[in-house]
């Protein structure tokens, strides 16, 4: 069998496993409040230690809910929230979370009025500076800014190419690129938020093998 280059790889993570968390939770990812802001509480809800699927089915009831807004979302009670996200799929942290999706909500709302494109303003469009304004908001932490700079990269630019650490370490699992600019080189621009959750796809489930054999085949 040929050896797989790694151009072959990563059209076969595209192809089996290339899908945005984002694209998952019925988030049609643009630059505008709304879904900023529910991207926002998907990256809030990946960062708990929790299946990503659950994480994301959750984060999808939010939207079914219509708890779309900052402002809706700090409107609703405390169990209103709690139900929602304990029903389709997030019982482990509900409570938590629920207090933590309504103070992120009154945050944003007070200090940016409810717009994040004002927080990249305020970060000079600066991924970096990104990255640690988004951390002010409870639960979001490292882990939950690099969840938002991986897919908000197709609609901020000065995002591009973001590839954290996580990335960096299943990439190279696969005989792919660590660095981001390198790996960047291996997608369209448009595809290449697509190729990094397809990355964390692939080592969440294990399945660097099959990818790889399907890239040589």
């Amino acid at each position: 069998m040929p050896k797989a280059t790694r151009q072959d790889i990563a059209k076969a993570v595209l192809k089996s496993h290339g899908r945005t968390y984002a694209e998952e939770a019925g988030i049609r990812l643009k630059d505008s409040p709304a879904p900023l802001y529910q991207l926002l509480n998907l990256s809030l809800l990946l960062s708990a230690r929790i299946a990503a699927k659950n994480a994301v089915q959750a984060a999808r009831a939010l939207v079914d809910a219509k708890l779309t807004t900052p402002r809706k979302m700090a409107d609703a009670s405390w169990q209103d929230r709690v139900d929602v996200i304990t029903w389709h799929g997030y019982k482990r942290y509900d409570e938590r979370t629920s207090t933590m999706l309504g103070e992120t909500a009154e945050m944003l709302l007070d200090r940016y009025g409810g717009d994040l494109r004002k927080l990249r303003e305020e970060a000079g469009r600066d991924a970096k500076s990104v990255h640690r304004l988004l951390q002010q908001f409870k639960g979001v932490g490292k882990v939950g800014a690099d969840i938002f700079l991986r897919e908000v990269q197709g609609v901020w630019k000065e995002a591009f190419p973001y590839a954290d650490d996580r990335v960096a370490k299943a990439a190279k699992k696969l005989g792919l690129p660590s660095d981001p600019k390198a790996l960047a080189r291996l997608a369209s621009r448009k595809e290449f938020p697509r190729l990094v959750a397809g990355v964390i796809r692939v080592d969440l489930t294990k399945a660097h093998k099959e990818v790889q054999e399907q890239a040589a085949a």
